[in-house]
């Protein structure tokens, strides 16, 4: 693709990331802006992390899918381009967070849950055999590896790049609600306006809201309970 006005690094798994990709599509159709898709996996971020120890049970099992549903990304990049990224990711998007409840967060690392997600995103159903395919794990640890050259390393997902390669780059905004239209491009401005500042390092609150998506139980117009957040998730321990 040409050169793009930003990149933008996802876990398909993670909320805030799935939240912040709305607002970045949001963004990009109404400033014209070419969105380049990039691989960031949380698994691979805390392969360091004891996650029976540090973390909520269900954890290992999402993050694990995340990285399995990264494999087949990898996969429709090589075979579709970037087009090919950003179409599975909105539709597996709207499967992992946007019809109900969560459900079995392992299940999202299955052939079953990928099928209809491909069907949406009229991309070939063969994509589905990345699923297991670990060597495509050292070109998403690269591409990990390059997000966090950009940021630092203690942040998560997402990570975006504006105006690459000279432009700032940062980890999020985390928001926990959809703007309207008119709010996106406003907030686009204030937080690219911050992060331009060469001294701007860090403007931060533990505190969120959950998600204001059906998998998390909260409705659009609604406002989720507020959750202290340590080192970018709910872990047990610092």
């Amino acid at each position: 693709m040409a050169a793009p006005d930003l990149r933008f690094w996802f876990d398909p798994v993670c909320p805030f990331a799935w939240l912040t990709s709305t607002w970045v599509r949001q963004v990009s159709a109404q400033r014209e802006y070419a969105v380049e898709w990039r691989f960031i996996s949380l698994r691979l971020l805390n392969a360091h992390i004891d996650y029976a120890t540090h973390f909520p049970p269900e954890y290992e099992a999402g993050h694990t899918a995340g990285l399995r549903l990264l494999r087949v990304a990898a996969h429709a990049r090589d075979r579709h381009g970037n087009e090919g990224v950003a179409r599975f990711y909105e539709a597996c998007g709207q499967h992992v967070f946007e019809r109900g409840p969560e459900g079995d967060r392992a299940e999202r690392g299955t052939a079953g849950f990928v099928a209809p997600v491909l069907a949406d995103a009229g991309l070939p159903a063969d994509l589905a055999d990345a699923l297991e395919d670990g060597g495509r794990d050292a070109q998403i640890q690269a591409e990990t590896d390059e997000a966090l050259a950009l940021t630092g390393k203690d942040v998560g997902t997402p990570i975006l790049h504006f105006r690459p390669p000279e432009g700032v780059a940062f980890f999020g905004p985390v928001i926990s609600r959809r703007p309207s239209d008119e709010e996106a491009v406003a907030l686009w401005d204030h937080v690219v306006g911050l992060a331009s500042f060469p001294g701007f390092a860090e403007l931060k609150r533990s505190l969120r809201e959950r998600p204001q998506l059906p998998a998390f139980g909260v409705q659009p117009g609604e406002a989720g309970k507020q959750e202290d957040w340590h080192g970018g998730s709910r872990r047990q321990k610092r």
